[in-house]
């Protein structure tokens, strides 16, 4: 009798990589306190090389900006996804950027024979996968995605900012900067905060004990 392993699909490292097209898949916003989590999947053109691409960490934002739209020309095809603050508060933040990344890449215009991840987990695909650590600095298709989903996510604290000014999101980019817990701690969390992690929970705690004490 065939045990229930047998039934899911496993996804191995080969020794050799089938012909045809790869993408390269990374994601943005794993760590912050709010917003989404934003993957990105890319299948670059060998035809039509794109400079200076690299972990979207190492690179200015300017830089970012630039190549974000010399990546959108001149890829076969890219595709940029979320997985919603609902999400990660329902799923966890692992399983929201597996999620993000399954929807990046099967949101891809061409469907590629194998994707290479960054990091050293997976989402389940029905694609060949492989992961690979700091693959952000090893394989242009990955640094594409990074840049992409890095991009993505800034242009939204930016809308963030403009909506929540208080909170600061177009500096610290819902990281949780000194600055930005003090102003958790003194306006409580808005609806884009992730209220599962534990510095939105705790100011949500202590908002609620100031209203209760009013």
């Amino acid at each position: 009798m065939r045990s229930r392993n047998f039934l899911y699909a496993e996804q191995v490292t080969l020794s050799w990589d089938p012909p045809g097209l790869q993408a390269g898949v990374d994601e943005a916003g794993r760590g912050p306190l709010a917003g989404p989590v934003v993957a990105a999947a890319v299948i670059l053109d060998e035809l039509r090389p794109i400079a200076g691409l690299a972990d979207s960490k190492k690179l200015s934002a300017a830089r970012r900006e630039k190549l974000f739209d010399e990546i959108r020309a001149k890829a076969l095809c890219c595709s940029i996804a979320e997985a919603s603050v609902e999400e990660i508060d329902r799923l966890n933040i692992l399983q929201a950027t597996l999620l993000a990344m399954r929807r990046a890449v099967e949101g891809l215009r061409l469907k590629p024979v194998k994707v290479m991840v960054d990091g050293n987990q997976l989402p389940r695909l029905d694609v060949l996968a492989e992961a690979v650590v700091k693959g952000d600095s090893l394989i242009p298709s990955i640094s594409a995605a990074s840049i992409l989903a890095k991009v993505h996510r800034d242009r939204w604290c930016a809308q963030m900012h403009a909506q929540y000014p208080d909170y600061g999101f177009a500096g610290h980019k819902g990281y949780g900067t000194a600055a930005h817990l003090a102003a958790l701690r003194e306006h409580g969390p808005c609806p884009e905060h992730r209220r599962t992690f534990a510095p939105v929970r705790e100011a949500e705690a202590l908002l609620a004990g100031r209203q209760c004490s009013l």
